[in-house]
């Protein structure tokens, strides 16, 4: 337990990345005075509540919005709306953190009256604690309050200040990486259960695999090109240039899309 167990906790939106940070808070045992989450989908709200039991559901985002830290966990169409609901219930005391893209803390505080203002891209892999979770605060953010949100936030895995003007490309690079990949080691698995693979033995095997795998491309005096030569036999070789061209083109344009 540490100092922000006298802390509250507002959530404005309960989707994914709201359970995301409050399974790390669980797993590190993190305490609060109080957690309270909006979510306007009833199922999505129950199904959150019955994950964790302690959370307190409110039936308006301006109940979030009156704790301590809130969490802004909405998409960026409708973040401008959210950020009216709830600008007569912040005050300078309370600490506002955006986990979208595209809006800014400009904006945010041309609203709001707190310069306690932050943006964080949050990664999936907090929820073991294993986050690569970017953030920015505003100038007007006291430094004794960066440094008590650094030490809550790091909770979730590894935070680094970073430029505002950084964090859409944190959201392409690091925080919607794994999805580029997760979909390909499935179909790896089934297709080693095919070959003979019991499900364990191919999730061990692809698991071990790809471990080392990334050690040899980051760790290794070799450059790319040296890595890729050491196997001969590339069996989707001559798809590679259609997938990067795949790639580019849709991560990019995702870029442009996203960008304030």
């Amino acid at each position: 337990m540490n100092a922000m167990n006298k802390s509250t906790l507002g959530f404005v939106g309960g989707g994914r990345v709201t359970k995301i940070i409050l399974q790390a808070f669980q797993n590190k045992k993190v305490g609060f005075d109080s957690i309270v989450v909006f979510e306007p989908n009833g199922d999505t709200a129950a199904g959150l509540k019955q994950q964790f039991p302690g959370i307190e559901l409110a039936d308006a985002p301006h109940k979030a919005a009156g704790q301590g830290i809130v969490f802004l966990a909405v998409h960026p169409p409708v973040m401008m709306e959210t950020l009216d609901a709830i600008r007569q219930t912040v005050t300078g005391d309370t600490t506002v953190i955006s986990l979208a893209p595209k809006i800014t803390m400009e904006k945010m505080a041309g609203i709001l009256s707190t310069g306690k203002i932050a943006r964080m891209i949050p990664n999936a892999t907090s929820y073991i604690n294993k986050g690569m979770n970017p953030i920015s605060f505003h100038p007007s953010f006291p430094e004794n309050d960066q440094r008590m949100i650094m030490k809550l936030l790091r909770v979730m895995g590894k935070t680094r200040v970073v430029a505002e003007e950084m964090l859409e490309a944190y959201a392409i690079v690091s925080a919607m990486l794994p999805t580029y990949f997760w979909f390909q080691w499935k179909k790896m698995e089934e297709i080693a259960m095919k070959t003979g693979f019991s499900e364990a033995e191919a999730k061990k095997v692809i698991r071990e695999t790809l471990n080392r795998s990334l050690k040899l491309y980051y760790k290794s005096d070799l450059s790319p090109e040296e890595v890729m030569d050491l196997i001969p036999v590339k069996p989707i070789g001559d798809h590679e240039e259609e997938i990067e061209a795949f790639l580019e083109s849709k991560l990019l344009g995702l870029y442009e899309k996203i960008q304030p």
